[in-house]
């Protein structure tokens, strides 16, 4: 039985409430304000994310988002939604399938693929797609549920 979390939902799942199949999403929308803060806080000043005469040079032809501002959607839901609060974001594999432009809304997707109760790790599955549905970056997450409710 897959569960679908709702995204403004924020909770706390110990190990033994997680299932294999369960997801849970967040969508976002990439504006420009975001994304300039995100290049002052991370001093990501590559021009192809803020300089448009630029960006149209390259293969693109626009402004990119950075990936690693794209990926925070997933941390969010390992915080807040799958496990949630007081869980640890072990590691994270990605693979940058498409490119994010200004603008773009994107719907980052985890699942639980597999439960190591030994270890007390849980393992998602990373999925974003963009508004026309193509995948953006897809990969793997580990994460630590909390072992005490929130």
């Amino acid at each position: 039985m897959a569960g679908v979390a709702n995204p403004e939902e924020k909770k706390s799942l110990t190990i033994d409430e997680i299932y294999v199949g369960q997801s849970a999403s967040r969508t976002k929308t990439f504006e420009e304000g975001d994304v300039f803060t995100f290049i002052g806080l991370t001093r990501d000043i590559n021009p192809i994310h803020y300089d448009e005469a630029f960006a149209k040079q390259t293969p693109f032809g626009k402004r990119l988002v950075p990936a690693p501002f794209t990926c925070t959607l997933i941390s969010g839901i390992l915080g807040q939604q799958l496990p949630g609060g007081g869980s640890i974001y072990v590691s994270q594999t990605v693979k940058f399938k498409a490119p994010v432009f200004f603008g773009d809304t994107v719907t980052c997707t985890l699942t639980v693929t597999e439960i190591n109760r030994e270890r007390g790790r849980v393992t998602l599955s990373t999925v974003l797609t963009n508004q026309d549905g193509k995948v953006v970056i897809e990969g793997e997450a580990v994460s630590i549920p909390t072992k005490v409710k929130i």
